[in-house]
């Protein structure tokens, strides 16, 4: 961890986080002399990342909050969790984007963020299984005077299915519809990722529908903040040699970055105000 007093707020809890998950917990005396802040801006760091759930506060420090594997949260909650990375992640990959092109969509909130930043570009055609997404191009896209849509205009596809939770629409229907479509670029977001399971949600029809959609995109893009690395949810989709470019944000730590780039093929790491660093990984 770094001694520089003068790291942003989020700098620090984004350290925080990471030395959680790598040790199991952390004591607030070890942090406020690692970090070299006072005492009671680490309680401060620690009632903000418990208040996201992403640690439990316990009697002098903090541990993982340990999810089950099947919990799925709903979309309200999840729109709450580093919104500044999501928007991040989602200005590097609207650039990903081409002009005509067709692209795919997945629920999620990541996924609706790079919604509203695709919305510049022209003449997309837009297959999604999420309600929350069609609704952004619905919503900023209305029809011109005479009743037709705007040039330019993206033709926005819904595949229709079972809702779930987070707002995914999945189960067979969403499956039928998707098999048959062919597009040149696939986002998607994800639950959790890992070295060992790979990409992976709590929901299996989800996982199915994510199955569906990637045998249908030619490049798979992966959009996915710090946190979900590590993450666990109860069914496996698809493994990192699957996914073309894993598009995740600065708050992955050092030690982090270094094992994206060796289990994955492309990362691209977004920063503030849009910088992008990418590196090919080894895989």
């Amino acid at each position: 961890m770094s001694d520089n007093q003068n790291l942003l707020a989020e700098q620090r809890r984004a350290l925080i986080l990471d030395e959680v998950r790598r040790r199991g917990g952390v004591r607030v005396n070890e942090l406020t002399r690692r970090l070299n802040v006072s005492d009671m801006t680490v309680r401060r760091d620690l009632d903000a990342l418990a208040r996201q759930g992403l640690v439990e506060k316990v009697h002098g420090g903090a541990v993982p909050v340990a999810e089950p594997a099947g919990h799925e949260p709903g979309f309200e909650a999840k729109s709450t969790l580093e919104p500044g990375a999501k928007e991040d992640i989602a200005r590097a990959a609207a650039a990903m984007a081409s002009p005509g092109s067709a692209i795919a969509l997945s629920g999620g909130t990541t996924t609706y963020a790079l919604a509203q930043q695709l919305l510049d570009v022209p003449d997309l055609t837009v297959v999604t299984n999420s309600v929350r997404v069609a609704d952004v191009f619905h919503a900023a896209q209305p029809p011109g005077p005479s009743g037709a849509a705007r040039p330019g205009a993206a033709t926005v596809v819904l595949t229709g299915g079972v809702r779930t939770p987070s707002d995914a629409l999945v189960g067979p229907v969403a499956d039928r519809a998707i098999a048959s479509l062919h597009f040149d670029v696939l986002f998607l977001g994800v639950h959790g990722i890992s070295v060992e399971a790979g990409l992976s949600t709590p929901n299996l029809a989800e996982a199915e529908t994510n199955r569906r959609l990637m045998r249908s995109a030619r490049r798979v893009v992966v959009v996915a903040d710090h946190t979900k690395w590590g993450t666990l949810g109860l069914s496996s989709f698809a493994n990192l040699d699957e996914v073309d470019t894993l598009v995740t944000d600065r708050g992955a730590s050092a030690r982090i970055r270094a094992e994206m780039s060796e289990h994955l093929p492309g990362l691209v790491v977004a920063g503030p105000g849009g910088s992008v660093e990418e590196s090919e990984g080894d895989a």
